[in-house]
């Protein structure tokens, strides 16, 4: 039975109390996942050929509050930047259970990335619910995991889940986090080395397979080489103390994630 949007309201702020979450972290895991459910049926639909998640929000979904919160769902689409925003907006007509969207008129280019931003409004019934932004970048040849969603709360709250949803390979995803936060452009990319190490923790990574995606990546981008100087910036070391305490990583201290970040790379390497 759909709930009154004042009862989902409070639903969320009990489930969040329950399950010991961030309130406004659950409210964008119900919308990311809405936004997937939409997007699945785009794809049964004809609409999209297919879509994938990348970035911060395919973290989450697959590790949950293991992972960094984000603000914003990366997604790889087909065709032009154009071809994506068109197809993205058609999509977004279909909805999904008591939710629906509305991309707003305002949008960003990221030329360095091939990616066009865009702001989605999400309503539930007849309210307002939240507005998240949506980067539109290229598909690319990665491999798609099909993943079960790993957050909480969700089931809880009477939202239907969405599952499988299509991520970017894990492989690929590291390959891509590698070469973002050691190249040219890496400025503000801190976040990715631990992205990383949360990986490596989790024991989930075919280093072969990193290690040929690797090359991949950086023979595209033609930035840098592989492997990559893992010399950490010092203007890092504070943002990386910091969010490792957040996420209650093992080890916290700069000089520790520096080398532990070493041994990764050099494991890929020698993969």
């Amino acid at each position: 039975m759909t709930k009154p949007v004042e009862r989902l309201e409070k639903t969320l702020a009990r489930v969040a109390k329950e399950q010991g979450l961030d309130q406004e972290r659950l409210r964008r895991w119900v919308s990311f996942l809405a936004l997937c459910g939409l997007l699945e049926r785009a794809v049964n639909e004809g609409v999209l050929a297919t879509y994938y998640l990348k970035g911060g929000v395919a973290m989450e979904l697959r590790f949950a509050g293991a992972a960094r919160a984000t603000k914003d769902m990366d997604l790889g689409l087909d065709g032009s930047r154009a071809d994506r925003v068109r197809v993205f907006e058609q999509a977004l007509a279909f909805g999904f259970d008591s939710f629906g969207f509305r991309m707003k008129s305002q949008t960003r280019s990221m030329d360095l990335a091939d990616t066009i931003r865009v702001e989605v409004a999400v309503q539930y019934r007849t309210r307002a619910w939240q507005t998240i932004e949506v980067d539109l970048g290229p598909a690319g040849k990665g491999s798609i995991d099909l993943v079960k969603p790993s957050v909480r709360g969700l089931a809880e709250m009477g939202i239907p889940i969405t599952s499988p949803i299509r991520c970017l390979g894990l492989s690929e995803q590291l390959a891509q986090k590698l070469h973002a936060c050691t190249g040219p452009h890496s400025k503000g990319r801190a976040r990715d080395v631990l992205d990383i190490l949360l990986m490596d923790l989790l024991g989930r990574l075919d280093y072969a397979k990193v290690r040929a995606a690797a090359e991949a990546v950086f023979a595209q981008r033609a930035t840098h080489a592989f492997p990559p100087s893992t010399a950490i910036p010092a203007s890092w070391r504070a943002e990386l103390e910091a969010l490792a305490r957040d996420l209650g990583f093992p080890i916290t201290d700069p000089d520790e994630i520096e080398l532990k970040f070493s041994m990764i790379v050099e494991t890929i390497r020698g993969a």
